[in-house]
């Protein structure tokens, strides 16, 4: 039979280009909406404007489900603020909410169902609702805020579905997070042609644009993505699209006030790479106060090569200090949203960074942090307690959330808290020392946290280094509590640090003073210290548990000399200590030439028999793991080189 000529011919593309107010008008009450953006930055501004005016207009949708990694807004009225009116939202899901005083308000008001998770479990969870499984399983979480032992990260009373198990494998304890409903998704790029394809290219960060996408496309739900252009159809070079066009039902090209780069810059090509490279050496220095003095005492925990994250807050001074000593470019700063090198940014462009190496989905730069890819992180303190805990996500009626903060806290290498001792400060700088002014402030270190968002017990299990900064001293977390380490110069100890604490902190004969170079103007020399650190600083002995700690990274040995310095310095400080040791041993970035190794591992086996009772050697290099097995092994030395210090710690042989 012929075909009929009436039948009009099937059209090879669809155009899914459409207003804000016909896009929002396709949301039903109730439907769970997954928002895109990570505080002002990737934020589709125009839709909820557009979803907000439907609502007044005419009340619908209504009983929405809000889902979201970090709260958009600027703490001024733009981002979900625009949509907290009463009836529009009924629950919400978040990991920071500090940036929305509108949501947290609905949250602690109990106006709404609302859970707080980590933002790392919500990214990921949006891939992996995506998939179509039926949840994450993870450590992440343990012995915090979210452990449904401790109240599975429920906001307020009215929050009553379970959204995290305890669960046990193979003897260890893990949480599960279900899968997230999502009906909506609600997103923004850059560039789109008429079949939906999005690029991403002016954006400072691509977050979970992708995996929300998936997610809600792959639930039968429905895609909107905002654009500030459109392309014609075929031109968008396939590898640029960051959202292919059959995950996409609406595309929406914004007005330009709505369509911000952050909600602190309108557009900067330094944020997306477009300008490749920015001078950095032009940026002034931070004033000479109790932040900076906070930040250059952490700086000094800085190690060449080391991956570090910075938090938002007084942790972004650390980058500063960075700039100002010239050591930026002997370390890789990230971003938990995505960024890794370069400078990350701060105030309301937190989040980017000029001059990144490489800007990754939020996901994936989870991952890598939950797998142990960070040697250090810098985060806020707000409250701390005898155990460690550490607090910054709830605080009575305000409602910060967890963010990032859980998943970077538990998994980097080395943990380092930022905070002044009170709350104001009451602290000046002047003439090298610290003067405490009067005045009412309140305590920082209380008997207990009001929410555990770091759990110090769990950081003592798994054998994490952590310290707490502040602008009167420093104290160590161990096994028995926060042990107060050093004291800044001025400060008296019982006037001025014991009588503002509930409790007293562990004292072992005096603390040291806090290095001088902390309260002067001038820039301390930190880069060669970074690069050059002096063999004593690199040995430390716990008399109580008769562990030998030896620092070995970034040591180039190129000669017998050399090598000959290294061991005289470990084997005198072993003659002092006068009894066999454990030994725990870092060899990260270690390097030595093929013709000293046999040399370097004689002197190896010497100590073995002379001075270890047992020996714990890491390095998370796969390459020194090896090169190190194979000399040991060949001297009959217990060749096992452990991929961290917690596996080292965990395996050591401590009678």
């Amino acid at each position: 039979m012929a075909a009929s000529a009436d039948i009009p011919p099937m059209s090879s593309a669809r155009d899914k280009v459409v207003s804000a107010a016909e896009a929002v008008r396709l949301i039903r009450d109730g439907d769970s909406v997954a928002v895109g953006g990570f505080g002002g930055q990737c934020f589709p501004e125009e839709l909820t404007i557009a979803l907000e005016r439907r609502f007044l207009e005419s009340g619908t949708p209504h009983d929405l489900g809000i889902i979201f990694a970090v709260a958009q807004g600027d703490r001024r009225g733009r981002g979900l603020d625009r949509i907290c009116h009463p009836g529009l939202i009924s629950r919400a899901i978040g990991g920071h909410w500090g940036m929305s005083p509108a949501i947290q308000k609905l949250a602690v008001g109990n106006e709404i169902a609302a859970h707080n998770l980590p933002q790392g479990v919500l990214s990921q969870l949006f891939r992996d609702t995506a998939a179509g499984k039926p949840g994450l399983l993870t450590h992440v979480g343990l012995d915090t805020f979210v452990d449904p032992r401790l109240g599975g990260g429920k906001v307020n009373e009215r929050t009553t579905e379970d959204l995290v198990e305890l669960i046990t494998l193979g003897g260890n304890e893990f949480l599960f997070y279900k899968a997230l409903p999502m009906d909506v998704a609600l997103l923004r790029g850059t560039t789109a042609d008429p079949d939906g394809n999005i690029t991403m290219e002016r954006e400072a960060l691509t977050l979970e644009a992708l995996s929300i996408a998936t997610a809600a496309h792959n639930a039968g739900g429905l895609v909107i993505v905002q654009v500030e252009r459109l392309a014609e159809a075929g031109s968008l070079c396939p590898r640029d699209v960051k959202i292919p066009g059959v995950l996409v039902d609406c595309v929406v090209v914004a007005e330009r006030d709505h369509h911000w780069q952050t909600f602190g810059t309108r557009y900067s090509p330094a944020y997306s790479g477009e300008l490749r490279r920015v001078p950095l050496h032009t940026l002034a220095p931070l004033p000479l106060n109790e932040r900076k003095v906070i930040a250059r005492r952490a700086a000094l925990e800085l190690r060449v090569n080391s991956v570090v994250n910075l938090g938002v807050g007084m942790p972004e001074g650390i980058a500063a200090v960075a700039t100002e000593e010239r050591i930026v470019d002997y370390l890789t700063l990230t971003a938990e949203p995505g960024v890794i090198g370069g400078m990350p940014a701060g105030g309301a462009d937190f989040g980017v960074a000029v001059n990144a190496q490489a800007v990754l989905d939020q996901p994936y730069q989870f991952d890598f942090y939950d797998g142990g890819g960070l040697d250090a992180a810098f985060l806020g303190m707000a409250q701390s307690d005898r155990d460690g805990n550490v607090n910054v996500s709830r605080f009575g009626s305000r409602l910060a959330g967890s963010g990032g903060f859980i998943n970077i806290s538990q998994n980097a290498k080395q943990v380092i808290f930022l905070g002044t001792f009170l709350a104001p400060s009451r602290t000046a700088v002047l003439d090298g020392q610290v003067v405490v002014e009067h005045g009412p402030a309140a305590a920082k270190f209380v008997d207990a946290v009001e929410q555990r968002t770091f759990s110090g017990a769990q950081a003592v299990r798994t054998g994490q280094p952590v310290l707490y900064i502040t602008d009167r001293c420093v104290f160590r977390l161990t096994a028995d509590g926060l042990q107060l380490t050093e004291v800044a110069p001025g400060i008296d100890v019982d006037r001025d640090i014991l009588a503002h604490m509930p409790f007293e902190p562990l004292l072992e004969g005096d603390p040291a003073v806090m290095d001088a170079r902390l309260f002067t103007p001038d820039p301390m020399g930190l880069k060669d210290q970074l690069l050059s650190v002096p063999m004593p600083a690199r040995m430390t002995y716990d008399d109580t548990r008769n562990v030998f700690f030896l620092n070995m990274e970034g040591l180039a040995p190129a000669t017998p000399a050399e090598v000959e310095t290294i061991r005289a310095a470990i084997e005198s400080r072993l003659i002092r200590i006068g009894r066999k040791v454990h030994l725990v041993a870092n060899y990260d970035n270690f390097t030595l030439p093929t013709d000293l190794r046999d040399l370097y591992a004689r002197s190896i086996q010497d100590f073995a028999e002379r001075f270890y009772l047992s020996a714990s050697r890491y390095s998370t290099s796969s390459f020194m793991r090896l090169k190190l097995h194979d000399h040991l092994a060949g001297r009959g030395v217990a060749p096992h080189i452990y991929e961290n210090r917690a596996e080292a710690l965990a395996n050591l042989r401590v009678d």
